[in-house]
């Protein structure tokens, strides 16, 4: 008797970590009260020029099978930080999930500051001055 011996095969996929960055980039930036999403200097510096980085503050570490994401953003003036946090990390995990079959571990959201609109800055100090003078 002759023994057949079967060899498995083994595929594999690799997805660049700047496309999983790109897709929790657009992810985060489509959620609610996100002003912008945070860029060091190099990447403040294309985006001056003119040049779109959608993966602009975000840092991906990806394994075989699971990844983990760090978002670093700027959030409105008023919003619920701890719940826009939550809906960025539910938003970017089902994004990845889904489109590269990776298991997210971890979105960590780091946010760096809080945008307070010029044009709502200037609206209160004209309340203000016009208040001043009914007095």
């Amino acid at each position: 008797m002759t023994e057949i011996t079967k060899k498995t095969r083994e595929d594999r996929m690799k997805i660049a970590d700047e496309v999983i960055a790109t897709i929790a980039g657009i992810a985060t930036s489509e959620a609610e009260n996100v002003t912008s999403m945070s860029a060091g200097i190099v990447n403040g510096i294309a985006s001056m020029l003119g040049r779109k980085n959608l993966s602009s503050g975000v840092k991906v570490e990806v394994g075989e099978k699971e990844a983990a994401i760090e978002v670093s953003l700027i959030v409105e003036y008023g919003c619920k930080i701890h719940e826009v946090a939550k809906n960025i990390q539910s938003k970017v995990r089902e994004a990845v999930e889904a489109m590269t079959g990776l298991q997210v571990v971890e979105v960590v959201v780091n946010v760096l500051g809080v945008n307070v609109e010029k044009e709502s800055r200037g609206l209160k100090k004209e309340e203000e001055t016009r208040e001043e003078i009914q007095i």
